[in-house]
Formats: C-alpha cells, sequence, structure tokens
C-alpha cells in the first residue's frame, strides 16, 4: 500500500493522525492517509508567510518557468496520478488520465498571462498606473469531483501573480493531491505551497485564519456560505464556485436523435457528478417523447462498473452520503414522475446508481428543484420557450445552462437571458483554460481562469503621480 505525506515548508511529513481513503467501487480501503492538525495548518500557513517576501519578489519569468516544470512532471506523470484518482474518486481510468493531463494543461496556460501594469493616464498634470499586486498567503479548498482539473483552476493563477498557498483536496479524495505535492516538492522553494488532508474539520479553520489573505473554494452553495460567513471578520478575499441546477431547453425543431447523446453527455459525465452537469431538461411538447425515448435508450446501454475495468463509460458515485442522497432523490422522482431508466442501484458492492431518465416530472418536485450531483436527468415537457425559460430562471442557482436549437438567432436571444455564469448554444459543460468561468446568484462570488480569473488572485493598486 503506498505511503502519502503532508507537504509542509518543502517537506513530506505525517500527519498528527490518520484516515482510510475508501475506493468507492468496492468500498474497500485504498490507503491510510495522513490526517492534518490544528498545529499542522498553522505550520503550513506560516511557513507560507515566511515564503512569501521572495516569492513576490521573484521575476515572474522565473515564476512561469516554475510552472511550466510543474506542467511537465503533472503530464509526464499522467499515468500513475490517473489511477490513484480512479481508486479513490471512481472515474473510469480514461477520464482520471484526461483529467491530470488536463491540470497540466492548466498551469501551462497560466505561464502564457502577463500582469503588465496599466497606464489609465498619461497627461502633462499627471501619470496614473493600475499595478497588481500578490494578496499573500491563499488557501485553496477542492472539491472531491474533479480533484486535480480543479486545483489547477487555482494553484497555477495564486502563484503566478505572486501569492504562497495552503491546498487542502476534500476528504474523501486526498491521495491524488498528495502524491501530486510529492511529485512537484522540489520544484518550488519551500512553503511556497503547502499541501494539507484533513477529515473535514480543517476548512472552517483555514476560512477563519488571520495569516489566510484569501480563500478559493469550490463546492457546495452550503458550505460556501459557512466559507463567506468565516471570512468576514478579517474582510478575506473569497471565490467561491458552488453548486448549479443547470438547465438545458431544447427548442421545437431539433432532431432528438442528435441532440439526445449531447444531451446524455453533459447530463451523465462523471456520473453526472459535476457542476455544471445538465440537472434538469425542458425538451419542447413536440419532440418530447422521442427525446425521452433516445435518453432512456441511451441510459439502458451504458456502461456502469469499476473504472479501472476496461469499457467502463460511468463508475459509482464517489461517497456513501451522496450515494444515500441521490437514491433518496430516485424515490421522490418514484412519486413525482414516470421512471423510463434506471431508477435503482447496481450490485450490492460499491455505490454504483444505473443511469436514471425520469420523464412527466414537472417544477415543484425535488430532483427538479435540487441539485441532485448524480446519474438522475429529469426531462421536463413544455409548450412556450419563454416560459421554459422563465421556468429555468426560477433556480436559487445560476452557474451554466444551454439552448439548443436549429434556429441559431432564436437560441441566441434565449440564451442572453438565461440568468446564468455561462450560457452554451447546442452544446455544455465545455470549459477552457482561457476562458473565465463563474456563478450568478447562489452559484458563486468571483471567477476563475481566464485573465479575469488570474486577477481575482491580486490586489489592485493605482499610483497616481503628480507632475
Amino acid at each position: 500500500m503506498a505511503d502519502y505525506k503532508l507537504l509542509i515548508n518543502g517537506a513530506l511529513v505525517d500527519g498528527d493522525a490518520e484516515m482510510d481513503v475508501i475506493n468507492p467501487a468496492n468500498e474497500e480501503l485504498v490507503a491510510k492517509c495522513p490526517r492534518a492538525s490544528r498545529a499542522q495548518l498553522d505550520a503550513a500557513v506560516a511557513a507560507a508567510q515566511a515564503a512569501f517576501p521572495a516569492w513576490r519578489a521573484m521575476p515572474i519569468a522565473e515564476r512561469k518557468a516554475k510552472l511550466t516544470a510543474i506542467a511537465d512532471i503533472v503530464q509526464a506523470n499522467a499515468q500513475e496520478l490517473g489511477r490513484i484518482l480512479t481508486q479513490e474518486q471512481g472515474k473510469p481510468i480514461g477520464d482520471a488520465v484526461g483529467e491530470a493531463f488536463g491540470a497540466s494543461a492548466f498551469f501551462r496556460y497560466f505561464t502564457m498571462l502577463d500582469l503588465p501594469v496599466k497606464v489609465i493616464d498619461d497627461s502633462p498634470n499627471r501619470k496614473v498606473e493600475a499595478h497588481r499586486r500578490p494578496l499573500g498567503v491563499v488557501g485553496a479548498i477542492v472539491p472531491w469531483n474533479f480533484p486535480l482539473i480543479l486545483m489547477a483552476f487555482k494553484v497555477p493563477a495564486a502563484l503566478l501573480a505572486g501569492n504562497t498557498m495552503v491546498l487542502k483536496p476534500a476528504p474523501t479524495t486526498p491521495l491524488s493531491t498528495l502524491k501530486f505535492a510529492e511529485l512537484i516538492k522540489d520544484v518550488l522553494p519551500p512553503g511556497v505551497l503547502n499541501v494539507i488532508a484533513d477529515g473535514g474539520e480543517l476548512g472552517a479553520e483555514m476560512t477563519a485564519h488571520p495569516g489566510i489573505r484569501k480563500i478559493s473554494y469550490t463546492g457546495s452553495t452550503a458550505t460556501g456560505k459557512r466559507v463567506m460567513a468565516g471570512a468576514a471578520d478579517a474582510l478575506k478575499r473569497i471565490t467561491l464556485e458552488l453548486g448549479g441546477n443547470d438547465a438545458s431547453i431544447v427548442l421545437p425543431g431539433s432532431d432528438p436523435k442528435a441532440v439526445a447523446p449531447k444531451i446524455f453527455a453533459g447530463a451523465f459525465q462523471n456520473s453526472g457528478q459535476v457542476c455544471i452537469a445538465i440537472k434538469r431538461a425542458y425538451v419542447h411538447d413536440s419532440i418530447y417523447d422521442a427525446m425521452c425515448e433516445e435518453l432512456a435508450t441511451l441510459a439502458q446501454n451504458a456502461v456502469v462498473g469499476d473504472g479501472l475495468q476496461q469499457g467502463t463509460q460511468l463508475g459509482p458515485i464517489q461517497n456513501k452520503t451522496q450515494f444515500e442522497r441521490v437514491m433518496g432523490l430516485i424515490e421522490s422522482a418514484k412519486k413525482d414522475g414516470k421512471i423510463i431508466a434506471g431508477g435503482e442501484r447496481l450490485g450490492d458492492k460499491g455505490y454504483f446508481i444505473k443511469p436514471t431518465i425520469v420523464r412527466d416530472i414537472t417544477d415543484g418536485a425535488r430532483l427538479v428543484d435540487e441539485e441532485q450531483f448524480g446519474p438522475v436527468l429529469p426531462v421536463i415537457r413544455y409548450t412556450d420557450p419563454e416560459d421554459a425559460l422563465a421556468r429555468a430562471n426560477r433556480s436559487e442557482y445560476g452557474l451554466g445552462g444551454s439552448i439548443w436549437s436549429s434556429d441559431l438567432e432564436q437560441a441566441y436571444d434565449l440564451a442572453t437571458r438565461m440568468e446564468s455564469g455561462t450560457v452554451w448554444v447546442n452544446k455544455h459543460a465545455e470549459l477552457a483554460p482561457n476562458i473565465p468561468f463563474g456563478g450568478a446568484k447562489a452559484s458563486g462570488i468571483g471567477v476563475e481562469l481566464g485573465e479575469e480569473g488570474l486577477a481575482e488572485f491580486t490586489q489592485l493598486q493605482v499610483i497616481n503621480v503628480a507632475r
């Protein structure tokens, strides 16, 4: 069994305690994981504080070289990282290795950005410049659905900007992140990046920690609210990428055979455990029956199993708590609609759920109104696109959404009025490191990725000089 360590001040160290990491495909032990104490969190923050002055002063070209080295190491070790990720998270091995390659690409992207001084005014009487300064120590808290790629939403941008960091993965998926730390520990000066793991108790401690100047958190809206409250006393900077209940609106005239596979992929990637997965599909009455039939066939034919097995398309739910929640939503859906595919657990070992399609369900049902975060899709009938848009916008969430139509003008018009941070047309859940990503309403505050995401890890300083 592999031996995992925390990374604090450039050294690989044991935790003050241990915890088990369970494989969701078989409910067996993957590894013992070090569990950091509050004292070790304090040591990690202190190390990051001590490393900050020199890292901030390092020329940005040298910081970029460090990020490039990290990208190279992650790329070279993508197979190993992917295998660890599949064992702790459950996703198919091809997806897990792809996630590792994606993390490498995100690190590489940020090496192409700069933080130039912007001249606002250069007149005879004054010169005004806008500078982007690092904040200090950044705390990054990453969820269990995409441990590596969501880490790479945060770490390269924060480090490029000149910050130092304390990174904490989710309690149920710490191993791939700890392996990442082990692989890159000698690239960065001691203390620049510290990686700890916990059983869930240190997130609040990080949020309120006086030595941390910003928290970048990805996870549930409920926890995001606690992060915001915990950061309030110190007016700590925050970026929150939270839950979503993404709606897809399929307009009349769409071809169900062409659109259904894309809707299915957008809803069931990573067994639906994606913040921007399609969580509700509004389908026009004229094509409703045909779309339901196509989606049901896709669900019935999907290969569900252990992510390490060849041919697996969908893995298990990542943890028991989420598995039980999704099964509860399915039970509610049996009363609120008609299940035409799936609707039950697969096997008696592991957290597997058959891909589930629910028709003849509508707004007000738990499965429609709540974020399921699992392999269950409600398909909702509508007759008026304006009504579908109003129903989509009625949600407290606003992370993403999509419009599907052969009439791009109509689709674009609806997209401009959908209350979401990102709206796709004739696709869903496409992300790229150069495209800013953030949520509206209860789906978050701030953005990640792109130049805008880099700016979130900085303090704007204006220098105004009289002449």
